[in-house]
């Protein structure tokens, strides 16, 4: 099984490597460019499709490897794995489609609803329990409940990742430290399905960063940062045993980076009075970038954090597994505190919004000038 899987990576990466760039040239030839605009970093006419490059080069790999394996795939991952595969085909569409003709954002959002609903209504897979806090133990949900969901759940994750596709190699390199999470994950739970899915779209999404990091020769643009997200949302719910509302934590945690900087900007945009899907220039790696860090620099931190929160997920689902219900708040409260102290440094929502920061100084004991003073 070791061998396989290591030779799937290699196969996965190799043929990123050689199908990128022809991606890249089909991308010209058919006119899907990135053309530069006052919201955007690059400042040349750059392809996009670059995503398409990965969904081939993970396909092809898991269709060489799944002859010999060395293990028989269980009903409910066969279903999964069709499921996630029929479903992530409609989604690259859509984002080829936008890619070559600019979508609106309603039109991508129904693709992704359809896409989201092919995998409820066409596979049966959904939501199916809710976690009693501290308790081991579970109750069923309703399918009014348990449907809209698990298709909230793939459509957000989904758009999480292409909210931060916005400097080279930010949104592939985030996408690959979370789907590292998930592939460490499913070794410790011994999930082996999920972990050969891993590792095959990780070696995609490396080869892909070979000509997408600093400075980029190609983008992924939408076909790539929607099947990445919808990739995160399916294997957050195959890498459980039980499709539970608790499993939602630990990706929750994997996605942070993104999760947290779409809800910001929400935020920000609900506090200055503007469409919440109004693009601006205040995410995350603008923001950094305002701070004087370069084009690396700043990828790098964020790969930096994603890590962190990666290893924090790593943690929870350990304890999760030992039932050790005190580990998941403690790192629950941990990311909670550290993702509002970051956003109020940075200015996530509004340079002048730091309600916390505030509280902190508030708080903060003053030195009394007369102490210590002879009388």
């Amino acid at each position: 099984m070791l061998i396989i899987f290591i030779l799937g990576f290699v196969l996965a990466l190799a043929l990123a490597l050689v199908l990128t760039p022809l991606v890249k040239k089909f991308a010209i030839r058919i006119g899907a460019v990135d053309v530069p605009n006052a919201r955007k970093v690059h400042t040349r006419i750059m392809p996009r499709l670059g995503g398409l490059g990965i969904y081939l080069a993970f396909t092809i790999a898991f269709v060489a490897v799944l002859p010999f394996l060395p293990f028989d795939l269980p009903a409910r991952d066969a279903n999964f794995m069709k499921a996630f595969f029929t479903a992530g085909s409609i989604i690259v569409l859509i984002g080829v489609l936008d890619d070559r003709f600019e979508l609106s954002a309603r039109v991508k959002l129904l693709g992704q609803i359809i896409a989201a609903c092919t995998v409820v209504f066409g596979y049966g897979i959904k939501v199916d329990f809710v976690n009693i806090p501290f308790q081991d133990s579970y109750s069923s949900l309703e399918n009014w409940i348990a449907i809209p969901l698990t298709i909230f759940w793939i459509v957000g994750v989904t758009n999480a990742i292409n909210l931060i596709d916005g400097l080279d190699g930010l949104a592939a390199g985030v996408s690959a430290i979370a789907i590292g999470s998930i592939f460490t994950m499913s070794l410790i739970m011994g999930n082996y399905p999920v972990a050969l899915l891993c590792l095959l779209l990780l070696g995609a999404i490396v080869g892909f960063l070979y000509f997408n990091f600093h400075p980029a020769k190609i983008f992924m643009g939408d076909t790539g940062s929607l099947f990445l997200g919808f990739s995160l949302a399916m294997l957050s719910l195959l890498g459980f045993k039980q499709i539970a509302v608790v499993s939602f934590i630990t990706p929750l945690i994997i996605i942070g980076v993104p999760l947290s900087d779409t809800f910001f900007a929400i935020i920000r945009r609900w506090v200055h009075k503007k469409p919440i899907f109004a693009p601006d220039k205040g995410h995350l790696h603008h923001c950094l970038r305002e701070l004087g860090l370069s084009h690396r620099q700043t990828v790098l931190l964020i790969y930096g954090i994603a890590a962190f929160f990666g290893v924090l997920a790593i943690i929870q689902s350990s304890a999760a597994i030992n039932e050790a219900n005190w580990v998941t708040f403690l790192v629950i409260c941990v990311m909670m505190f550290v993702l509002q102290i970051g956003a109020e440094l940075i200015g996530l929502v509004g340079k002048t919004k730091r309600p916390l920061l505030g509280l902190i100084a508030r708080l903060r004991i003053k030195p009394d000038p007369t102490r210590g003073s002879k009388p």
